[in-house]
């Protein structure tokens, strides 16, 4: 068993890695984070022990007895909630949780796949990024999520695996939407077809952590308008409606993809995604008609006939008998594009602005910049204005030097204000004072979020104000 995993089963969460998120959650209206009750943070906190103890099990090809046996010794402080559930309500009861834990384990490690290095993490990436461009994206919505879900897989391949961070403003400035797309691309999408993950909401200036997963909920992703219609095309060359237009063969460059989707010729009422989903197709296997681009690029017959004339007008393709490339110029201008390659390198005599104007839609990516600038900043002057609320201290000034006078311990409060579980009832309201919380040591504590002092350092800074206050008297 790895040191890290024989250290949990042993000591238990001494990191607090685990304890993220169990004692605090979001309150109703989604605009500040509270506390949850102490036991109901203490189980969520053991129960993510647990798991943790059962994945690591599992991973080593363990069994569920070997698994009881770490968890049950009195000395192993990681099986703790195991034993108190078997202390409450019997051991049936325990040897039935852990089973359910081992189970959710099993399912987990056998779905997953283990990453051992920087290279594999990397090689993990490439095999999901071949997995989304072969993926259909049908409809307006399923090619407005593939953007969301190419902006995610840029981050996940920044951060070095499929764990990465990312805001919505991010997200929606990556992948040339705005924020309300963004949303409905998560919630109708990405998450329900098992896409993507939010691991942990953001709070402040941390973003939202999220995970990369494989798809599994739903092959495909599935479209609200309809592909099929009653009506016959007066030539079969181009196709018969009855039968859908888009099969599981499609193959597109995610890659051109992500370094063009956030460019305004490509927003929602200029080239579009359907644009996208085109020029991906045609820049991995030119010579297409628009036939195969049906499969390639899932798209409809309809959307697909329209965007090869939208951008044969401006240039981006050229036709040779019933087939259809990128244009040399605009195969020059994707390569340029790469956000690596220095700016006055990626001059090119032909770019994609004068498409964006001719749409009205140039700007928009840089309006969307400064309008997520602007809530960014209206968002943290009022967290600022919370960390810097503070009560005036009390100090005394003596030989010209000022003391802070101590704030009283925890023992010295009246007995009627405190309650149990390490609340404290204030005097004035009569009703529970969340922000503030009595030790086991007796000392009263102001949780604030943003103190980031640790408890060691605040007992030190209440003993060193004492000192002093001893001495001066």
């Amino acid at each position: 068993m790895p040191q890290a995993a024989a250290d949990l089963v042993l000591h238990g969460d001494l990191t607090g890695k685990y304890a993220v998120g169990s004692y605090s959650k979001l309150s109703a209206d989604k605009r500040s984070v509270v506390l949850r009750p102490d036991r109901q943070g203490e189980s969520d906190h053991g129960h993510r022990i647990t798991a943790a103890i059962a994945c690591h099990v599992a991973r080593l090809g363990g069994t569920f007895d070997q698994l009881m046996h770490l968890l049950m010794p009195p000395d192993h402080q990681g099986g703790h909630h195991a034993r108190t559930i078997e202390l409450r309500s019997g051991h049936a009861r325990a040897r039935d949780y852990v089973h359910r834990v081992w189970a959710n384990a099993c399912s987990a490690i056998s779905s997953s796949v283990a990453v051992e290095s920087r290279h594999h993490a990397h090689e993990d990436l490439a095999s999901l990024r071949d997995r989304i461009e072969t993926t259909p994206w049908r409809g307006e919505r399923g090619r407005t999520a593939l953007r969301v879900l190419r902006a995610h897989l840029n981050f996940a391949e920044t951060a070095g695996g499929r764990q990465h961070a990312a805001s919505e403003r991010q997200a929606a400035e990556e992948a040339g939407i705005s924020r309300q797309t963004l949303r409905r691309a998560y919630e109708g999408v990405l998450k329900p077809g098992g896409w993507l993950r939010r691991l942990r909401v953001g709070h402040g200036i941390e973003g939202s952590t999220w995970y990369l997963d494989d798809g599994h909920a739903h092959r495909t992703v599935s479209s609200s308008s309809h592909y099929r219609t009653t009506q016959f095309p007066p030539d079969r060359d181009l196709e018969e409606w009855s039968a859908p237009e888009t099969t599981v063969t499609a193959d597109i460059d995610s890659t051109v993809i992500s370094r063009l989707m956030g460019h305004d010729a490509f927003a929602h009422r200029g080239l579009g995604s359907p644009g996208l989903m085109v020029i991906g197709a045609l820049h991995l296997r030119p010579g297409q008609t628009a036939k195969e681009l049906i499969t390639t690029a899932s798209v409809s017959r309809a959307t697909a006939y329209r965007t090869l004339q939208r951008l044969a007008a401006h240039g981006v393709v050229h036709r040779n008998g019933t087939t259809w490339a990128l244009a040399p110029h605009a195969l020059e201008s994707i390569s340029q594009s790469h956000a690596q390659t220095p700016l006055s390198e990626r001059q090119a005599e032909w770019s994609w602005d004068p498409i964006a104007q001719h749409y009205a839609t140039a700007g928009i990516a840089a309006q969307r910049k400064a309008l997520h600038a602007t809530e960014r900043v209206a968002y943290r002057q009022p967290l600022e204005q919370l960390s810097e609320h503070r009560s005036k201290a009390l100090v005394i000034v003596r030989d010209g030097r000022q003391i802070l006078v101590p704030t009283p311990r925890g023992d010295d409060i009246p007995p009627g204000w405190q309650l149990p579980g390490g609340a404290v009832l204030n005097p004035t309201t009569g009703r529970i004072a969340p922000e503030w919380r009595v030790a086991t040591d007796g000392r009263l504590i102001l949780i604030t979020p943003a103190d980031q002092r640790t408890y060691d350092e605040l007992v030190a800074a209440h003993a060193e104000a004492v000192n002093e206050w001893e001495s001066a008297a």
